[in-house]
C-alpha cells in the first residue's frame, strides 16, 4: 500500500509540472494574442553574421570595435589536451577577469574560426560550459571583454579523430 501512495504522489507531482508548462504557455499565447508581447521579444537577441566569417582573434576584436586583446592567467580553460572525437569537443571556461560582460570560443583551424559567442548578464557568474566542433588539432581561443577590453586565453586540443572536415 505505501508504495501505490508513493506512485500516486510521484505522479501527480508530475501533473503539477504539467498544468505549469500549460498555464505558462497560455499566458504567453495570450499576450502574443493581445499584441502585448511580439515574437521578436521572446527570440533569442540579434547576432553578427560577419563575426562568424572572421579567420583572426585581431579581426574579430577589431571587428567588435576594440582594441588588441591582452594575454590574462585570469581566464581558465578546462578542455582535453587529446579529444578522441572531433565533432564533440566538451569545454569550460570561466572568468575572473572583473566586469565579464561577454565570452566568445574560437577555434584557430575551423572552417568557421568563431564557435560560440555569449552575452553575460551583470551579477551572472562568467562560465560556459559547452561542446564544440573541431576539424583537426588546433589552438582554442576564449576572448573575454570586460570593462570594454578584450583579455584572451589560448590552450592547443589534439583531435585524433574527424570533426567538422569528416
Amino acid at each position: 500500500m505505501p508504495m501505490l501512495v508513493h506512485r500516486f504522489t510521484k505522479r501527480m507531482q508530475m501533473n503539477q509540472t504539467r498544468r505549469d508548462v500549460v498555464r505558462q504557455g497560455s499566458i504567453v499565447a495570450l499576450l502574443m494574442a493581445a499584441g502585448l508581447l511580439r515574437p521578436g521579444d521572446v527570440c533569442a537577441a540579434d547576432w553578427n553574421p560577419a563575426a562568424f566569417e572572421i579567420k583572426k582573434l585581431e579581426d574579430l576584436v577589431t571587428l567588435l570595435g576594440g582594441e588588441p586583446a591582452t594575454a590574462s592567467d585570469a581566464i581558465a580553460i578546462n578542455a582535453p589536451d587529446i579529444a578522441e572525437n572531433g565533432a564533440v569537443v566538451p569545454i569550460t571556461v570561466s572568468s575572473a577577469v572583473p566586469g565579464t560582460d561577454a565570452i566568445s570560443i574560437l577555434v584557430e583551424k575551423n572552417p568557421n574560426v568563431l564557435a560560440a559567442a555569449f552575452e553575460i548578464p551583470a551579477g551572472t557568474l562568467p562560465e560556459i560550459n559547452t561542446r564544440v566542433k573541431m576539424a583537426q588539432t588546433s589552438n582554442l581561443f576564449v576572448l573575454v571583454r570586460a570593462g570594454g577590453k578584450y583579455f584572451y586565453a589560448a590552450k592547443e586540443i589534439k583531435i585524433t579523430l574527424g570533426g567538422c572536415g569528416g
